[in-house]
């Protein structure tokens, strides 16, 4: 077998892999051998049926799979061996690439076309300047918060007399036309009714002003418009909904208003944990300030990694083989279209500089990722995911469980892997450019992210 590699340019190289009969012929027949061994051809005893037989019935398909079991090996092994920095997969050449008759060839040329990742030199001194946007945690932010926790742990509270925004509990019970009770007709206890959720106004202003023991009479479809919500509410199935045209009888249990939780002392335990150090209102706006100012530095890396992949791109010269990569990525995607690759090529072309640009700097810098540093990422995430719900003080083993979930699977693996090497090499790169830092408000922020 050999082997040769001609370089068209500098991310570009045709491969040629000559296989002889030598290189073939021994697994060849070791597999007919195994075939006679083993096939069932009438009129012969298994193990018995001549050789030319089962050559004639088996050989080329053996000859075509062996053959191209030995290519995609030995190819493989050459650009492992040879270390060559490939984009995507080898394709076959489609002006060069030999048609064989696997009848009578016994030698066999393949031609493939590689793309090589082109070298990259990324220079980074404090000459170079890229802005860095913080944002400012603003009064209205603060207030916003201290709203949502006294809105998260607050509760309804019995009182006298509902007003728009009660809620009232009570008894429904089912009536005919004559405004009887239907005999085991539906009757669910205990429904709990949102005053303001009422579409129908007649039936909203019988309930503002209603008290316990009060008595109102009407059809439950007609007032919340939604036979969906009803059929939840009447604890019925979709089709008795659906089918539903009855008014019942609805008696008050019970009238309750929502109050907000005080800002207090057991409001930050139930927040933060028992040992929490925050026991006044002023601590508990310095931890919503210093909280809030954590999340946005998220904000603010992630405009900081985006500027800096937009001028690195632009200022680095990589070159791509950008006929190739469209070649591939339809072959290695068969339900994307031409015209799909073509609409998207340009961000395909930016992620990949992007990625190589990262590469290169990793590999100068000795960057790495450790498994233990994946793994302390996806409990960020985790964590992350439990506070966007209010929950702040979260068990360790929750999370780490958590996370193991998140890793499980081989997808998030990767892009937590991927996210976590960007995270130290814009980190490397913050280090040695000059921050040019301005505070912005979040609605600033948020008009330079549109």
């Amino acid at each position: 077998m050999n082997i040769t590699r001609e370089n068209i340019d500098n991310v570009n190289a045709v491969i040629n892999i000559a296989i002889e009969k030598a290189d073939y012929e021994k697994q060849v027949d070791d597999v007919l051998k195994e075939y006679r061994q083993k096939a069932s051809i009438p009129g012969f005893r298994p193990g018995k049926a001549p050789k030319g037989l089962i050559q004639k019935k088996f050989g080329m398909g053996v000859l075509v799979e062996e053959v191209n079991k030995l290519l995609s090996q030995n190819l493989s092994k050459y650009l492992v061996d040879e270390k060559l920095p490939v984009l995507g997969e080898p394709l076959p050449n489609e002006e060069r690439q030999a048609q064989f008759d696997w009848e009578k060839d016994e030698d066999f040329t393949f031609t493939f076309d590689v793309a090589l990742a082109p070298e990259i030199n990324v220079s980074l001194d404090k000459r170079n300047k890229f802005k860095y946007y913080n944002i400012a945690v603003s009064d209205k932010m603060i207030a916003q918060q201290e709203e949502m926790a006294a809105s998260q742990l607050g509760q309804n509270v019995p009182v006298d007399e509902a007003k728009e925004n009660s809620s009232v509990r009570g008894n429904f019970v089912q009536l005919d036309e004559e405004g009887n009770e239907v005999q085991d007709g539906i009757a669910p206890e205990g429904v709990l009714l949102a005053v303001d959720k009422i579409k129908d106004e007649e039936v909203k202003n019988a309930f503002v002003g209603c008290k316990k023991d009060d008595v109102m009479i009407f059809d439950p479809v007609k007032a919340f418009d939604n036979r969906h919500e009803v059929g939840h509410m009447l604890n019925i199935s979709h089709e008795e909904a659906d089918e539903l045209n009855s008014e019942f009888r609805f008696t008050v249990t019970e009238v309750l208003q929502f109050e907000k939780a005080e800002l207090n002392e057991e409001l930050f335990k139930n927040l933060y944990g028992e040992e929490t150090e925050v026991k006044t209102i002023e601590d508990f706006r310095a931890r919503i300030k210093e909280d809030i100012a954590n999340s946005l530095v998220y904000s603010s890396e992630h405009k900081f990694t985006l500027d800096t992949r937009d001028a690195l791109v632009e200022k680095i010269d990589v070159e791509l083989p950008e006929a190739f990569l469209k070649r591939w990525l339809i072959a290695a995607n068969k339900e994307l279209t031409v015209e799909q690759v073509e609409n998207d090529f340009d961000n395909f072309i930016l992620d990949l500089k992007w990625q190589l640009i990262k590469d290169a700097i990793a590999k100068e810098n000795d960057i790495t990722v450790t498994p233990e540093e994946t793994d302390a990422f996806a409990k960020r995430m985790a964590l992350a995911q439990f506070q966007q719900y209010g929950m702040h003080d979260v068990p360790e083993e929750q999370l780490e469980s958590f996370a193991k979930m998140i890793m499980e699977k081989p997808e998030e693996q990767e892009r937590i892997y991927k996210k976590v090497q960007e995270d130290k090499v814009v980190a490397h790169v913050k280090e040695k450019v000059t921050l040019d830092e301005e505070e912005v408000s979040q609605e600033e922020f948020n008009k330079m992210m549109q």
